[in-house]
């Protein structure tokens, strides 16, 4: 059982790769969020536009999804690298229940905060059926990209460290 499900996590891990080109949403200055107000896992409010002056990662993901699951500790070394400039933002994809989210970010060890997510907030920002899914907002508050599947160290660099300096 436990190959099979390795080999699984494998597939579905190259399946997202391949399928998931990121998309640019936008050339000449970004484009302002559509959605800019969340409730976390504990029901407190999280604005985006606390976040302004650093890189904001939104990144839609689920429980359920290996692929998400497997980007976490990446996007937890990256809040602590570069905390300073960088915010993550974890959205869950529905459905989801508080309960699992929250054990599987205690076990994660997830230093972001965490919110609920709906199908409605994750058609807003343009995320479709590609799980993990990350929304890339700049200093000045604007979209830049949608990252489609796992954020690749190359992709890190090319589109998100940019916006760091």
């Amino acid at each position: 059982m436990t190959i099979m499900r390795a080999t699984m996590k494998a597939a579905l891990l190259l399946l997202t790769l391949c399928a998931a080109p990121s998309v640019t949403v936008a050339q000449n200055g970004g484009t302002t969020p559509p959605v800019k107000s969340f409730r976390d896992i504990n029901g407190r409010s999280v604005q985006l536009d606390k976040y302004r002056g650093r890189v904001v990662l939104l990144n839609f993901w689920a429980t359920w999804c290996p692929p998400c699951r497997a980007e976490i500790p990446e996007l937890v070394a990256l809040q602590k690298q570069y905390g300073a400039s960088l915010q993550v933002i974890g959205i869950t994809h529905p459905p989801e229940q508080k309960k699992n989210v929250r054990g599987l970010a205690r076990r994660l060890k997830v230093n972001y905060p965490i919110v609920i997510g709906t199908r409605r907030t994750a058609r807003a920002f343009g995320i479709g059926d590609i799980l993990p899914a990350t929304v890339v907002i700049d200093r000045a508050g604007k979209m830049r990209e949608i990252i489609n599947g796992i954020l690749q160290p190359e992709e890190f660099e090319e589109k998100i460290r940019p916006l760091l300096r």
